[in-house]
């Protein structure tokens, strides 16, 4: 199997890495047969890729064997943005999907124990097309045939429909919500939009939470702070006065 150093992942915060263990036990608490897990979000730059790439390495410290499938075809910087230094020429997902290497070829054991990456391999106009195939869902399959975890990391759901077509041949649904700008409103667009796929909401996390907006957690001194709840949207007053 080829190589994938990471050369850049900054370590957690005492009060992220509780954030994390708890987003992670919840995942490992949701089920026996719920392996295949999408990570998404409404639009980019909340955290999604960041949040799939943590779970990743929270749960290989675990010791569960753990692959994270960036399925992100369309602009794709996993890779740039961790440095990540790989053995060979590179291959990823696109390059299986079309038939250009094998499923061997693809796969990138990383230096965190237990934790491999699939790339997207390159850009794509149309991923739809790619992952709307028999292929794709065999793909899934046969990675949960070696490994614990399958996490895919897919398109932001309020840009593209791609998260909805991947999410069909998955488990669950993870949404990774930007506390300081995502509305109510969209996500339960988004949520409508997952659930369309027949795959189940397994919960949400809610990034870049400042403590002083939760003083309740004042006590961590910190500014980081990452919440995951299972299946529940509050309603805020202003749109419940909208709906009357």
């Amino acid at each position: 199997m080829k190589t994938a150093i990471i050369r850049q992942m900054k370590s957690l915060d005492y009060a992220g890495e509780e954030a994390m263990n708890t987003i992670c036990t919840n995942l490992a608490f949701s089920g026996r047969n719920l392996k295949k897990i999408v990570f998404t979000s409404n639009l980019q730059s909340e955290g999604k890729s960041w949040m799939a790439m943590h779970v990743l390495a929270n749960l290989a410290q675990r010791g569960r064997k753990v692959v994270l499938v960036d399925a992100d075809m369309r602009r794709s910087f996993l890779l740039q943005r961790y440095k990540m230094e790989v053995s060979g020429e590179v291959y990823g997902l696109a390059h299986y999907l079309t038939g250009q290497c094998d499923l061997g070829d693809a796969i990138y054991q990383t230096n965190l124990n237990g934790a491999c990456i699939i790339p997207a391999g390159r850009d794509v106009t149309n991923p739809v097309s790619l992952v709307d195939t028999p292929f794709f869902k065999q793909l899934l399959d046969e990675l949960c045939g070696q490994f614990d975890m399958v996490i895919v990391d897919t398109p932001p759901i309020g840009m593209v429909i791609d998260a909805a077509e991947i999410a069909a041949c998955c488990d669950g649904t993870v949404l990774v919500i930007d506390y300081n700008k995502t509305r109510i409103r969209e996500i339960r667009e988004c949520k409508r939009q997952m659930e369309q796929s027949g795959t189940p909401i397994l919960g949400c996390i809610i990034n870049k939470v400042s403590f002083s907006s939760l003083s309740a957690k004042k006590y961590y001194n910190k500014s980081y702070y990452s919440h995951y709840r299972s299946g529940y949207y509050r309603k805020d007053p202003s749109e419940k006065a909208a709906e009357k």
